[in-house]
Parts: C-alpha cells; sequence; structure tokens
C-alpha cells in the first residue's frame, strides 16, 4: 500500500548516499547536499528510457526548467531506481541538462520514502512508483504522488502541475525548435541568443533527411537557421535576436 501525501508532507527526506557519476567520475552525494538550503523539485520515475518517462515525464520538466527557476526552485531532481551509468546515458540521449539525474540504484531511498513497488512482473525487479516532490531545506513541502491502480499511471507528478502549485499564473514558455546546420556561424549566433535568454530549445541538424528542401517546406527559406517559437516562424540568426531584444532591454 503506498503512503499518503499527508503522511510525507512536512517530514525530512531519507537520509542516503548516491553512488553517482557526474562528469564521468564517481561521486558519493548525499541527501543533504542535494537538499540542504535549496528549494528542490524531485520527481521520481519507475525506469530510464521507458515510455512514459522519456516521452513526456523527464523532457517537460527539462523544457519547464527555466519556468521553475523564475519562480524559485534551485534544482530538479530526477531520482531512479537505476544505476549510474544508465541514468548519465538517458540524460545524454534526452539532452537533459537541465536536470540533476541521481540514481537510487540499491532503492535505499525510494523504500525510504515508502514508494518502492514491485515490478518483477515486467522483470524490473522493484522500482520506484511515479511521484513529484516539493523540498525546502530538506523537508518534504508538498507531494504529488500517482494513484495507485493497475499499470503506470501519469496523472500528477507532471511537471505542470507541479509549476502550477508553485505559482498558479505562471506562464511557461512556448517551445522552441531550431533547423540548424553544422559548422555554421549563423546557427551558433541563434543558438547563443536563445541560452542567453534560458530558452531550452530543440536542435534539428542537415542530415541526409533534415535537408535545405526540407528546411524550405517547412519554413518557407533556405538558409539556416531557421528558428520556431510556439508553432510560429520566427525565422534566422538576425531575426531571432530582434525576437529578444526587447527582452533584453527591459533587463538593463
Amino acid at each position: 500500500m503506498l503512503p499518503s501525501a499527508e503522511s510525507l508532507e512536512g517530514q525530512p527526506v531519507p537520509q542516503v548516499t548516491f553512488k553517482a557519476r557526474p562528469n564521468d567520475q564517481w561521486r558519493d552525494i548525499t541527501t543533504d547536499e542535494l537538499f540542504k538550503g535549496k528549494t528542490a523539485v524531485v520527481f521520481a520515475l519507475p525506469g530510464a528510457f521507458t515510455p512514459t518517462c522519456s516521452s513526456a515525464h523527464l523532457p517537460r520538466y527539462n523544457e519547464l526548467a527555466p519556468a521553475f527557476r523564475e519562480n524559485g526552485v534551485d534544482e530538479i531532481v530526477c531520482i531512479s531506481v537505476n544505476d549510474a551509468f544508465v541514468m548519465q546515458s538517458w540524460q545524454a540521449g534526452q539532452e537533459a541538462g537541465n536536470i540533476t539525474m541521481i540514481p537510487d540504484g540499491n532503492g535505499d531511498f525510494t523504500e525510504g520514502m515508502g514508494l518502492l513497488v514491485d515490478k518483477r512482473d515486467l522483470g524490473f525487479g522493484k522500482r520506484s512508483w511515479r511521484y513529484s516532490m516539493l523540498v525546502k531545506d530538506g523537508i518534504i513541502a508538498k507531494v504529488f504522488i500517482e494513484p495507485d491502480k493497475e499499470g503506470d499511471p501519469f496523472e500528477v507528478s507532471d511537471a505542470d502541475t507541479m509549476l502550477r502549485y508553485l505559482n498558479p499564473d505562471a506562464t511557461p514558455r512556448e517551445p522552441v525548435v531550431m533547423f540548424s546546420k553544422p559548422g555554421c556561424p549563423f546557427c551558433a549566433r541563434a543558438k547563443a541568443v536563445l541560452k542567453a535568454n534560458g530558452i531550452v530549445f530543440t536542435d534539428i541538424p542537415q542530415d541526409a533527411k533534415i535537408t535545405t528542401s526540407v528546411l524550405r517546406a517547412v519554413s518557407g527559406a533556405a538558409t539556416w537557421p531557421q528558428v520556431f517559437i510556439g508553432g510560429k516562424l520566427i525565422g534566422d540568426a538576425e531575426a531571432v535576436a530582434a525576437y529578444f531584444a526587447p527582452r533584453a532591454q527591459e533587463a538593463q
């Protein structure tokens, strides 16, 4: 039986030392290091590379990272009962650089939360139930636990629910996609502008499938890059710089 949210809120997080590999080097990371003196959003999931985790749970937290930062969150942590190599490889494949990936390889943290579940029917062994929580200075301030029912429910632990809890009036930024060309200085300039404005974007580089003909069909232009924000074509590097120029002036 899963614990209730009320039984966890107001309690300290379990004291655990994680065996992680940031920057390809083994390092012990304690829960105090992760949470002491910080406001952190944590989301836990059944497994790296699994469908819902890869298509929705992790990507949306990574995409909304700027909005979380704007609303007082210092760190976004993903915890799964996987080993450090798996978590590291998954992060790279997902390009989830805004997320701190924590391998709970032995399930100690998840068990301490009371959310270690038996997935042997799927060949997974013991895994984490899906949940998210807001942790302030090591204390669980709010937790969203998926309902205890068959399958892998994904109803309340998503990034948008957590952001609405933090700020009901928060307006997440629109998704951004860039079609770029390797070695293109204009593409590098556009990427620099996006990164300087804290924008999470998906880069689609030119290859055998993404040709200039594809670029022209999608954007109506044949020059690289072409940037879309929220389904709207912004254009090339000059257009991207002009789009963000008012924000830069407001910040001064």
